[in-house]
């Protein structure tokens, strides 16, 4: 009987953790056996040589890679058992979608707080007396081209200045016969 044949037969007398044969009352573990049927011989036989079981030159035969492979997946092996060995952090592992869709979430939660806050500062300049132009920007001039001021009506001012031509040329009052609704009012005075 060949030395892998004993510890097998070693492996086979152990009883459960729990003592008793048959089902134990723990849950179920996931499958640690995961990987291909290579990996798996890989690794039993590494096992097999770190317990003494078989000689580095017998596991290369099996194996079929030379010595010196061999020492490189050991190697290989053991840095990936170290790893894995790491303590892990506890709690939810952060992943880059978890922490953007927490990043989206900061923004729109200090979007809302901009927004309060504007409407807390436009609250206490009415309260003052303040309008925004003056207090955003108290120096300014503000350019006559401004696209955001106030609109122009230019056909009310050309009808009322038509209007003071024909009461000067005929002499008599008709700036109060042009209706409302042209945009100048019975005085004569804009909107």
């Amino acid at each position: 009987m060949s030395s892998p044949e004993k510890a097998e037969k070693r492996l086979q007398g152990v009883s459960s953790p729990t003592g008793r044969k048959g089902k134990s009352k723990r849950p179920a573990r996931p499958s640690m056996m995961e990987g291909s049927r290579e990996a798996k011989r890989t690794a039993a036989m590494i096992l097999e040589v770190l317990a003494g079981v078989r000689k580095p030159s017998d596991a290369a035969s099996v194996l079929a890679t030379s010595v010196p492979r061999y020492y490189m997946l050991e190697q290989q092996a053991l840095r990936g058992l170290v790893v894995a060995c790491e303590p892990r952090p506890r709690g939810p592992v952060r992943s880059p979608e978890r922490e953007v869709e927490r990043l989206r979430r900061q923004v729109r939660q200090l979007e809302g707080e901009v927004l309060r806050h504007q409407a807390l500062v436009r609250a206490s300049q009415r309260m003052v007396g303040l309008t925004s132009s003056q207090s955003l920007k108290p120096n300014a001039k503000k350019k006559s081209s401004d696209k955001k001021g106030r609109k122009r009506k230019p056909m009310v001012r050309a009808l009322k200045h038509s209007l003071r031509l024909q009461s000067k040329e005929t002499g008599a009052e008709t700036e109060t016969a042009v209706p409302v609704s042209a945009g100048v009012e019975s005085g004569g005075e804009l909107k």
